[in-house]
């Protein structure tokens, strides 16, 4: 996840890497802050694949700053794992929301949509936070109020997510033809 944030805001434009964390924690921040200690040696993992490539400039009050750029591979990577995203990638919350974040670079609308056919087949498979041997329960059927308000919550919200999927699927599939 968070390789695909740093190439996805590459993407967009070149960073430092300061402005590069302040970008991926404001997507991921408030469930999973991204340490220096863990994004400098991703930032280096994908320079020595060729992914990125840094450059120094002088600093406005101090130091140099170093400025990461996508390379042309870089690009090509992203869209690859955009159009074929890890199962983990549609199936987790917050993976998910990082490749919605950056889907616009794919292309081609029918690539999209076939990302979006693959969360919206997730979300439309019975499931819930808590089980009678193998059967999902429902909320109404838990005498718990917290446990019932979770499953609450993540009913409301993906009855909303398949609701967008299912039109902006149906938008993808109209700009294809």
């Amino acid at each position: 996840m968070l390789e695909l944030a740093i190439l996805g805001f590459l993407y967009d434009t070149p960073l430092h890497g300061y402005e590069l964390r302040k970008r991926i924690t404001a997507l991921t921040g408030h469930v999973r802050p991204v340490a220096e200690s863990t994004l400098y040696p991703a930032i280096k993992r994908l320079e020595k694949a060729n992914l990125l490539a840094r450059t120094t400039e002088p600093g406005s009050v101090a130091a140099p700053r170093h400025v990461l750029t996508l390379t042309d591979e870089g690009r090509r990577e992203l869209r690859r794992r955009l159009a074929e995203p890890v199962q983990r990638d549609i199936t987790d919350e917050n993976r998910w929301f990082t490749v919605l974040a950056f889907l616009r670079h794919l292309d081609d609308a029918g690539a999209q949509a076939a990302v979006l056919r693959r969360r919206l087949a997730f979300l439309e498979e019975p499931a819930s936070f808590f089980y009678e041997g193998d059967r999902p329960l429902r909320a109404e059927e838990l005498d718990d109020p917290f446990r019932r308000g979770i499953l609450t919550i993540a009913r409301a919200t993906s009855r909303a997510e398949l609701s967008w999927l299912r039109d902006t699927i149906g938008s993808l599939r109209a700009a294809d033809l």
